[in-house]
């Protein structure tokens, strides 16, 4: 029953009339309800950019899709370079098909690939790439520069794109054979992302591991990492017969023998059709991790479910569970394998695949079991191995010194500090030759110098008796000292804008850079004779104007107009001469001179090298004046000659910026003084300004000749300069100090 007393009305309405209250103090209630958010659609660049984030996870993500587009690219050799853990820069270089100038335009849009055409295409796929997304997002989140040359072309085209476009036309430029591809300062707008990567060593790592394992499975393709501005690299295969030679150059002797194979093949009938090989540790190998190196249809994938299968395997059958190596090759059919499940292309979808590990698991216990039975304990034994340095021209045989008998102690005078990242033409002195028993499919450092020379040099003479002979007198002059010295040198630094500091065993030297690089361009140009690459030039030039400006450059008088018309004469009696010679050049020398009378082509002396190019007019005046071209032998030595002296590693013609020489790039310029004027006789006052641009370059020229110098010009000396008897006498190696003498200098003080 309701009680309607007063009482009971009157609680009634002063609860009602408190509740009224609250709910109007309410500031949750005093707000309007909120209308559905507008659902928009994104702009194309942000949708970009997040799939970009989603591709290119981190820096090893990025080369990863580089190397196998490489691969795609049917290139057998493979360089990577990497700086700041790949942040600021990845660099792929790789000899494969190129690609060709039409396609440019569109090779970073997203959805633009030559792999496939229709999705159908996806279920017979055998291609590493196919979405054609991962330059694209690059472009998005990094600088992307492509060089590229296909075949059949004289010279590459070199681009930049942003945002999935060229930022401008392609430009012509020297290249070699295939393609590189520049990504630099990954990740410079996203910030959030760029600070999580700070720790390049751990970045770094894990493109070496990547590296690594590509070269284990594609045996048939070299394989080399390195960080920017080292010599050494940290990864360095080359091609191999078999995949446990593979194993063994990248991984170690300790891991190759310690490998056991296994095979496991099943057809139609068992419900799963695959074929697997590989190699698995065995009950010698001892580590701290599982080193798990699965392909799957020549694909680098991850399979969680397989490794935890082999693991159990291990625990279960090798005493403190140790850790295994394996290496996987599963081939089956590629409709059974849905590649299209990840991002990055790291994990696939397997058809029936319970069935297969299974199986794989059965076959990989069972050969543990049969190799368990009995466990090897390698013994260590110690050989004492002369270390030092022979100053010979042949390595000789280095024998075990008697039993009992100790190694005799090196002098401190005489101990040989060398760098450690450079081991050019030094780690086989301190190994012990290989016994003559062994296969031949051993290489030497020998045999791995004549394989980069025939690759560098692909016909090392001509034909023709006189290019032969120049050859042989290279050969002849040849000082056995200084080939040593230049053999094994290590290179320094720059002491001059000419000298280079270099280290030979305990002695100091000062080499004369332009002499060195004259005679090896010279050297060169023989070997190389009518075999070039070529350069060509952006703008053609004409002969008569360039040698017209050598002759302006040489007058030591050029306000003196009176001999204007005897340089015009000289210029076009050499244009005349060169003109009637355009085909042996051309031939010979790969120097190209259109019927307009146009130099449009130079040859390619050293890879990686390009002239300086404001030496052009004085290198037509030496062709013109200096060569003789009635004899044949000595045409073809002033040829060599003029362009020996033209590639030559001169000082570039603009002042050293470093030090003093910035005040060359200071200008004056007149000033009102702000108190009096000029014209009626007050102070003009003079200002010194910086020209800022040509400082820069300035700069440019003198860093990029250094970088030569020690990249190209020493490498190569090493390999290919036979330095002439001359160089001994006439100062291009001076020895500026030796340790013996030095310490004899301290004990007397």
């Amino acid at each position: 029953m309701t009680d309607c007393s007063p009482l009971a009305v009157a609680m009634e309405e002063e609860e009602s009339t408190a509740m009224s209250m609250d709910v109007e103090e309410s500031p949750s209630t005093s707000i309007a309800p909120r209308d559905p958010p507008k659902i928009q659609r994104l702009e194309e660049s942000v949708v970009n950019r997040i799939a970009a984030g989603e591709v290119i996870q981190r820096p090893v993500s990025a080369v990863k899709e580089l190397v196998e587009n490489s691969l795609d690219a049917d290139s057998t050799s493979i360089s990577v370079t990497v700086k700041d853990g790949g942040l600021k820069l990845i660099q792929v270089s790789d000899d494969g098909h190129g690609i060709r100038r039409e396609d440019l335009p569109i090779l970073c849009e997203r959805h633009t690939t030559s792999k496939l055409s229709k999705y159908e295409d996806l279920f017979s796929l055998s291609s590493m790439g196919f979405r054609g997304e991962a330059l694209a997002s690059m472009t998005y989140v990094a600088h992307v520069t492509v060089t590229t040359i296909t075949k059949g072309q004289i010279h590459g085209h070199r681009v930049s794109y942003r945002d999935g476009v060229m930022e401008h036309e392609p430009k012509a430029c020297a290249a070699v054979k295939g393609t590189q591809i520049m990504v630099e300062n990954l990740f410079y707008n996203m910030i959030a992302r760029r600070k999580t990567l700070q720790n390049s060593a751990d970045d770094y790592g894990k493109i070496v591991d990547l590296l690594s394992r590509m070269a284990i499975h594609h045996n048939n393709v070299s394989f080399s990492c390195r960080k920017h501005g080292a010599v050494k690299a940290d990864v360095h295969s080359v091609v191999s017969s078999s995949r446990l030679d593979s194993i063994r150059s990248v991984y170690g002797v300790s891991v190759a023998k310690s490998l056991i194979k296994v095979e496991v093949s099943s057809g139609e009938s068992s419900g799963c059709a695959f074929d697997m090989e590989g190699f698995v540790s065995n009950s010698n190998y001892v580590a701290k991790k599982t080193i798990l190196v699965l392909f799957i249809n020549d694909r680098l994938v991850e399979c969680s479910a397989l490794k935890r299968a082999i693991e159990i395997v291990y625990a279960a059958t090798l005493p403190k569970a140790s850790k295994p190596f394996v290496y996987m090759s599963i081939n089956l059919p590629r409709e059974h394998v849905d590649i299209n499940i990840h991002p990055t292309k790291k994990e696939v979808s397997l058809l029936n695949q319970e069935i297969m590990i299974e199986m794989i698991q059965s076959e990989v216990e069972l050969k543990l079991r049969n190799t368990n039975d009995t466990r090897t304990f390698q013994e260590q034994k110690v050989e004492y191995i002369q270390s030092t340095l022979k100053s010979s021209r042949s390595d000789t045989p280095v024998s075990p010194l008697p039993s009992g008998q100790k190694t005799p102690k090196v002098p401190v005078h005489k101990m040989v500090r060398t760098d450690s990242s450079d081991p050019a033409g030094r780690l086989h002195a301190f190994l012990q030759p290989k016994p003559h028993n062994l296969p031949d499919t051993v290489s030497s450092l020998s045999a791995v110098r004549s394989s980069i020379r025939q690759r560098r040099n692909p016909k090392e003479t001509a034909d023709l008796s006189s290019v032969q002979e120049l050859l042989s007198g290279v050969d002849g002059c040849c000082h056995p000292g200084l080939l040593e010295t230049v053999r094994n040198c290590t290179y320094v630094g720059m002491a001059d804008d000419v000298f280079a500091l270099v280290q030979y065993q305990t002695h100091l030297y000062l080499a004369n850079v332009v002499n060195l690089s004259k005679e090896l361009m010279y050297q060169q140009t023989l070997r190389r004779f009518a075999h070039f690459n070529a350069i060509q030039l952006s703008d053609p030039a004409p002969l008569s104007e360039l040698i017209l400006l050598a002759l302006q450059e040489e007058d030591l008088d050029p306000e003196n107009n009176e001999k204007d018309h005897l340089k015009e004469r000289i210029a076009e009696m050499n244009t005349e001469l060169l003109m009637e010679k355009v085909e042996m050049l051309e031939e010979y020398f790969s120097v190209f001179i259109d019927s307009d009378g146009n130099l449009s082509r130079l040859p390619v002396i050293l890879d990686q090298y390009t002239p300086d190019m404001d030496r052009v007019p004085e290198f037509l005046l030496c062709l013109g004046n200096d060569v003789e071209w009635e004899d044949e032998k000595a045409c073809f030595q002033g040829v060599s000659a003029a362009i020996g002296n033209f590639y030559a590693m001169h000082p570039p013609l603009l002042p050293n910026p470093s030090g003093d020489g910035v005040r060359f790039y200071y200008t004056k310029t007149s000033e009102k003084s702000s108190q009096e004027n000029p014209a009626l006789g007050g102070n003009v006052e003079m200002e010194s300004v910086l020209d800022q641009d040509l400082l820069s370059d300035a700069e440019t020229a003198w860093a990029q000749r250094e970088w030569s110098i020690q990249h190209v010009l020493f490498p190569s000396m090493r390999l290919f300069l036979k330095p002439p008897a001359s160089m001994a006498s006439n100062g291009t190696f001076v020895k500026v100090a030796s340790l013996e003498k030095l310490y004899k200098i301290f004990e007397r003080c």
